[in-house]
């Protein structure tokens, strides 16, 4: 065997050790919630946005521009020289190795920089509560409390003359509202802030992203292209992703949360408005007239909404979406979510867990 191809299998079977232990170490919810999501990675996270939210733009996109960039750089010059030499189309066992190391490093980085919250125990843990199967009454009941609040909150938006801020100050509202959160919940208490547009806006439209988070540069980044009546609860639904809530409804309900507990309008309604949809699209599966009536009872204004947001869909409707959606669901069931991207709607099942142990639906 040349040396350089045992080095890189020795360097290989090393990573792939570190992996397995990492694997090992993830199996064990409580160890990973006491000593890594409370103990190493608020350290980890905190850094991240202290390095990176000063800056004005995303790095985590240009990050990801560079990357792409540099792979198809390498791709086009390695197909390239393939046609060139009349070579053979498996790749070589030294490129081999090369992409099984640079797979492993990624999945190492990504597991110790943020990946391992996937493993923890959750917010669920800490408010002492466990969600269950819901009833269909229960679905019904939780339909109709969504109802009033989505249509007290329009109301006194509308009542109030409040308009959509800045992006800018938007994000400086979110702030406030994690910091009020956090007078209930310390676990929500968010420092260093590092929100910011995505350079990508033009390309989620269309692949049908509203927001997401780079654990190697602790960013959150938010689609600022979706109607604007949708971004308080996203930018919430993204922070809490900084905060160690890696799964989707986690972080959907430790959105919620934070923006039912603002005592801000906006918030308030864009949290409720997104719960009433998740909520009723689950009761239209059981019951489709039950959801139409629910629907019928909406504000008109909630109403002109809801048609807003299904032109803004229809718009960048393309066939790429369903691709990239399926591809998104496979990432999300290899990461302790089987349940793929219905895992997103499982937050109504949090919200009603919620209600019957507290009596409440908001924070």
């Amino acid at each position: 065997m040349q040396k350089p191809v045992k080095r890189s299998t020795i360097s290989v079977i090393i990573l792939i050790c570190i992996a397995l232990g990492i694997r090992l170490y993830a199996s064990r919810s409580g160890i990973v919630e006491s000593s890594y999501t409370s103990g190493i990675y608020p350290y980890i996270s905190a850094f991240l946005r202290i390095v990176f939210g000063r800056l004005p733009f995303s790095a985590g996109d240009v990050l990801y521009s560079f990357l792409f960039l540099f792979t198809l750089w390498k791709t086009t010059q390695w197909v390239k020289r393939r046609r060139k030499e009349k070579r053979s189309w498996i790749p070589s066992k030294t490129n081999l190795l090369k992409i099984l190391r640079f797979s492993l490093l990624l999945y190492i980085v990504f597991n110790l920089m943020w990946g391992l919250n996937y493993n923890r125990k959750g917010i669920h843990y800490q408010m002492n509560f466990e969600p269950e199967q819901y009833s269909q009454a229960e679905l019904v009941h939780i339909n109709n409390l969504l109802l009033e609040k989505v249509n007290q909150c329009k109301a006194a938006l509308i009542q109030q003359n409040i308009g959509y801020p800045s992006t800018k100050e938007l994000f400086a509202k979110t702030n406030s509202a994690f910091t009020q959160a956090a007078k209930k919940y310390p676990f929500l208490q968010y420092t260093h802030p590092s929100v910011k547009s995505s350079l990508f806006n033009f390309t989620g439209n269309y692949f049908g992203f509203s927001g997401y988070y780079n654990p190697f540069t602790g960013e959150a980044q938010v689609n600022t292209d979706v109607p604007p009546f949708l971004q308080p609860y996203i930018n919430c639904h993204e922070i809490a992703h900084q905060l160690g809530y890696a799964k989707e409804n986690e972080a959907s309900f430790a959105g919620y949360i934070v923006a039912t507990a603002s005592g801000d309008s906006l918030f308030m309604y864009s949290a409720y408005f997104d719960l009433f949809l998740y909520a009723n699209r689950n009761l239209y599966s059981a019951d489709s007239v039950a959801a139409k009536d629910f629907l019928a009872l909406l504000h008109p204004a909630v109403k002109e909404d809801i048609a807003t947001l299904k032109a803004y869909y229809k718009k960048y409707e393309n066939p790429a979406e369903p691709l990239f959606t399926w591809v998104y669901g496979k990432y999300l069931e290899a990461n302790n979510q089987p349940l793929g991207m219905t895992t997103y709607s499982e937050v109504v099942a949090d919200v009603i867990a919620y209600y019957k142990k507290y009596g409440e639906i908001g924070g």
